[in-house]
């Protein structure tokens, strides 16, 4: 008779809908807020990096000692080496918020990517937005492992309007996205 009712406590437990988890009190996101655990990332000396500057005119390549150069767009001690100068014309846009703006940015929020469409260079990340990658970037972009579990952060770009930088924080790089909505 008890292992009855114990059968049916735990047939009971299992077949209750799960209660959905919120973020202590603020709105749930779609992306991973920072109080949500995470792999720790292994760039920029372990850490998330601020976002870039407003006031920066491009990095140049970083240069690592003994003629040895890094030219590409990566983070290192939180510095943004790599970055295009903001006159450069592959960047304008005639509307640059055309499909709105996305406002979940910056390395408090951190998101998985769900798919990716290699012919149109399309990517979805939790929560169903969507971005395009430059196509000048899509080689860097390309390399990447989208089904291994990795995070990425995405940064407005303070340089280009209507441009996002995506941030791989496995690998310290990051590529130029644009925002087609959700």
């Amino acid at each position: 008779m008890l292992l009855n009712f114990v059968y049916l406590i735990i047939l009971a437990f299992l077949l209750l809908p799960s209660v959905p988890q919120t973020s202590g009190g603020r709105e749930p996101v779609h992306g991973r807020t920072m109080t949500q655990p995470a792999s720790q990332p292994r760039a920029n000396q372990g850490h998330l990096p601020p976002p870039p500057p407003r006031n920066s005119r491009g990095a140049s390549a970083e240069r690592l000692g003994e003629g040895r150069v890094n030219s590409l767009p990566h983070v290192n001690h939180d510095q943004w080496y790599g970055h295009d100068v903001a006159d450069d014309a592959r960047y304008h846009l005639q509307k640059p918020f055309d499909h709105g703006r996305f406002t979940q940015v910056g390395p408090r929020y951190r998101y998985p990517i769900i798919r990716v469409d290699r012919d149109l260079h399309r990517f979805w990340i939790g929560g169903g937005s969507y971005f395009e990658v430059a196509t000048w970037d899509w080689p860097l972009f390309a390399d990447w492992c989208w089904d291994c579990g990795d995070d990425f952060v995405v940064y407005a770009d303070p340089l280009h309007p209507g441009w996002y930088l995506l941030y791989n924080i496995y690998t310290g790089v990051y590529v130029h996205v644009h925002y087609w909505g959700a």
